[in-house]
């Protein structure tokens, strides 16, 4: 998508951070941006700075499929048609899988994978018909790679939108929509406090916030990338219909050294019963699915 002057982008988390750098972005391309995000006073906030007329704010929980619904209705009546969506919205649990509960679970599940999953539920359906192309961006993280004790759901969740995103930019290429997943490292925002937002349905096994450590957090984030310097990334590789974007090069020696302990887990085992057979299918299956790549790569 070389043109992004005159769509309509939606973007969850839009009032801060990541979202607020990307609708900033986008306005300067010539797009229309709606700004959903769960709390109205970061919208207010984040209209203001931006000052902007193609820009309007919509209160969205990005875990409800009722209340996205409604947020895309909304959004389209006042812009006119998304074709370009940003699953950015997100939190962080910073425990153990082993020291979390179902009410962990639900929470953060609901906004990082949930809300990903009801954005293109939402929109998808809707591109699609039109028959106008578009572009999805679902923001998931350096975790959706590199794993440590902490945080143990939150690498869950960004491991799963990673699958699920590389298999609908298979899906969707020949519909003219492309997909991309952004992979940030540390970065500017309020992420570090996501407590404040937790429904109250959902403390019941809610473990004691550790203020102290929080504080240290939001100190941390303040050497985070600039959100504004990530949101270009974004834009260049939407334009040239990137599927991964690694806005932090730093990462880069790290994660071969993980791809590499991947490949040389394998062992020359012995041929078993049904190799043959086995490695046949394999061979069908491998070429369907480097034909995907390379038409969503635009090279079919």
């Amino acid at each position: 998508m070389k043109d992004l002057a005159g769509r309509t982008a939606f973007v969850t988390g839009g009032a801060n951070g990541i979202g607020l750098g990307l609708a900033r972005a986008l306005l300067a391309e010539g797009c229309k941006v709606a700004i959903a995000d769960i709390r109205q006073d970061s919208i207010d906030e984040a209209l203001k700075v931006l000052d902007n007329q193609q820009a309007i704010g919509i209160r969205l929980d990005v875990a409800s499929r009722d209340a996205f619904a409604a947020a895309a209705d909304e959004a389209e009546d006042r812009l006119g048609p998304v074709s370009l969506l940003f699953n950015n919205a997100g939190i962080n649990l910073f425990q153990t899988i082993d020291e979390s509960s179902y009410d962990d679970w639900d929470w953060v599940l609901g906004v990082n994978l949930h809300g990903v999953i009801n954005g293109i539920q939402t929109f998808v359906p809707r591109m699609k018909e039109r028959g106008e192309g578009g572009h999805i961006v679902n923001t998931a993280s350096m975790a959706a790679f590199l794993c440590g004790p902490l945080p143990g759901i939150y690498n869950t969740t960004k491991f799963a939108v990673r699958g699920m995103s590389e298999s609908l930019r298979y899906s969707l290429a020949p519909q003219g929509i492309g997909v991309s997943l952004l992979c940030p490292g540390l970065v500017k925002s309020y992420i570090y406090a996501s407590d404040d937002i937790r429904p109250e349905a959902l403390k019941g096994e809610m473990k004691p916030v550790n203020t102290e450590f929080v504080e240290q957090l939001g100190g941390v984030h303040q050497f985070g990338m600039e959100p504004d310097v990530i949101a270009a990334r974004v834009i260049e590789a939407v334009k040239a219909n990137r599927f991964y974007i690694f806005s932090h090069p730093e990462f880069k020696d790290e994660l071969k050294g993980v791809f590499d302990e991947i490949i040389e887990a394998f062992r020359d085992y012995p041929k078993d019963p049904g190799y043959d057979q086995r490695t046949g299918f394999e061979a069908g299956r491998r070429e369907s699915y480097a034909k995907a790549r390379a038409e969503a790569r635009g090279e079919g």
